[in-house]
């Protein structure tokens, strides 16, 4: 039974082959676009970081994206 699920017929290296090139591509993506997103943020928290301290506060308490970026920021660090 075991055998039938994964011979698949003759058919099961095509199909065994087509789900682990598809997880190592999805795998690659999320790597390559969680670098990406870290890069920006740590941009950003340096950017928000050279600000004045007015401006800062202005920036954090307008901006919701800000104050969740810095924060996840600071937890990675």
């Amino acid at each position: 039974m075991i055998k039938n699920l994964i011979l698949m017929n003759g058919y099961g290296i095509f199909v065994w082959s087509s789900f682990l090139i598809t997880f190592l591509v999805c795998g690659a993506f999320y790597y390559k676009t969680r670098r990406t997103l870290k890069k920006y943020e740590k941009d950003f928290a340096k950017e928000i970081k050279e600000l004045s301290a007015e401006k800062k506060k202005l920036a954090l308490e307008n901006s919701e994206i800000a104050s969740k970026v810095l924060s996840s920021f600071n937890k990675t660090i």
